[in-house]
């Protein structure tokens, strides 16, 4: 196990270096997992050029006392209340006295580690408030880990290494954000910290768009997957996710068109139909992959065409899913994580079709044989629009044989369980519209493509001028 006394470590020289910057100043504010983070700072020494306070509110009386009562101990609403307080008093209490040369911080956590005898990890969430300068309003950044490490000791270990790593992260690194996102698991892997939600705030931060960090989360692989809701707030996925029905639709939304509207749309009128959600609202999310977010002449969408497809998807009212996810039994196993309520997957019958193909399973042992099994495992339906055979005008539907024997079995093994939905769409003319003749008439400025998109969405792309600078005006 790594500890302070590892002086070869990058934690440790980490942690030296801010103990030997005569400007950082703060305090360790730390409920759950033990003082790990302020540990290291006393540990290597000098910590009295850095800790003006450490505590450790256990007790859930005491924590009210000093933050405001809760309903929840480990949520981000009592770690702001932590940062607010902590933050504050250190301003009061020692801003007429160094203030001039010092950069204030409060740190927080509030975690709860695995129980040894319990299966779940430890979770929680993770803020540093700070000045990036003397007398200047303060910044924040706040994160929500998953510590998956079995041992509660290495997970408290794990988290006293993070901590040191974000102090660091926001007062040497922060000018490559990039990098202090990846920085973030120095001395540490993947396989023991995942961090799904990441957001900044203030004056250090100005023009980062906290969309663009969740997107960095899963191409760096801190995550596999990460939220913002309708109004672009990032947010973890249980705040949304938690024990609700869930009808999701994946796509490259570049930009969403009428077509992809109406089919999420008929769905949505079936999968309310549903017995086990007949009542209940359900959460729509619109899901975008990196293999969704490429192009053929790049690697991946950069930030301007990324946010302008997530634009699109807040016009439309939609929560956003930014994923690693190849197969759909891989986004059926991190939804049901969340919720234990009926999980609805809208799609065309092309996309269906690769769900039967052996080429697109070939990572598994049993083939499209496992893959449809380990969907088909959870509470899980699928709603299946049709698609338009161009060269004879035919309706291809879900009740139409798969193009291949073998994928015709499992078609019918999985219409025989009642797994699959036959969607109408509410115009047969809207199967013509493809979203790349769409994106073409945006940059060539063709005022056609307005006619292929929902209003919201020409409103959007209008205002915005998403896409291309030369969007029709």
């Amino acid at each position: 196990m790594l500890s302070p006394s590892d002086t070869g470590s990058r934690t440790h020289r980490k942690t030296v270096e801010l103990n030997l910057d005569p400007r950082t100043y703060g305090t360790f504010a730390e409920i759950g997992a033990g003082q790990e983070v302020a540990r290291w700072f006393f540990q290597v020494g000098g910590a009295s050029r850095t800790v003006a306070k450490s505590i450790s509110a256990y007790d859930m009386a005491v924590s009210d006392w000093h933050y405001g009562s809760t309903r929840r101990y480990v949520g981000r609403q009592r770690l702001e209340a932590m940062l607010d307080r902590e933050f504050q008093q250190l301003v009061e209490s020692l801003g007429s006295i160094r203030g001039d040369r010092s950069t204030f911080f409060a740190f927080a956590d509030t975690v709860a580690t695995r129980k040894r005898e319990g299966d779940q990890h430890g979770r929680g969430w993770v803020g540093l408030r700070f000045q990036a300068e003397p007398r200047q309003p303060p910044s924040s950044l706040i994160l929500h880990v998953h510590l998956l490490d079995r041992d509660p000791v290495q997970q408290q270990e794990a988290l006293g290494v993070l901590g040191v790593n974000l102090l660091h992260a926001a007062f040497f690194g922060r000018e490559d954000l990039s990098r202090a996102l990846e920085s973030l698991l120095d001395d540490l892997s993947r396989e023991r910290v995942e961090i799904d939600v990441l957001k900044v705030s203030g004056p250090a931060f100005v023009g980062v768009d906290n969309r663009i960090v969740s997107l960095q989360l899963v191409e760096r692989r801190l995550t596999d997957a990460a939220m913002f809701t309708a109004s672009g707030d990032v947010v973890q996925p249980s705040e949304v996710l938690y024990r609700k029905p869930i009808l999701v639709e994946r796509g490259s939304f570049r930009p969403a068109t009428r077509l992809t509207l109406d089919l999420l749309e008929r769905a949505r009128e079936r999968f309310v139909l549903e017995p086990e959600v007949s009542g209940v609202e359900p959460v729509v999310v619109a899901e975008m992959t990196l293999h969704n977010l490429r192009q053929p002449d790049q690697d991946l969408a950069g930030p301007a065409d990324f946010l302008a497809r997530a634009e699109i998807l807040h016009a439309l009212g939609f929560d956003v899913l930014v994923s690693r996810f190849g197969p759909f039994y891989q986004l059926a196993d991190y939804l049901s994580a969340y919720t234990d309520q009926l999980i609805g997957i809208a799609l065309g019958v092309d996309t269906l079709n690769d769900l039967f193909d052996e080429q697109f399973s070939k990572k598994l042992d049993g083939g499209a044989l496992e893959s449809v099994g380990r969907l088909f495992k959870r509470s899980v339906k699928v709603y299946v629009y049709p698609t338009l055979d161009t060269a004879t005008g035919r309706l291809i539907t879900v009740l139409d044989p798969a193009p291949t024997k073998p994928a015709e079995y499992l078609r019918q093994f999985v219409l025989g369980f009642d797994h699959l939905r036959a969607l109408e769409p509410s115009d047969p003319a809207l199967l013509s519209i493809r979203a790349a003749d769409v994106l073409k008439r945006i940059q060539a400025r063709d005022p056609g493509w307005m006619s292929m998109v929902p209003p919201s969405v020409a409103e959007r792309i209008q205002a915005k001028q998403l896409f291309a600078p030369t969007a029709a005006a």
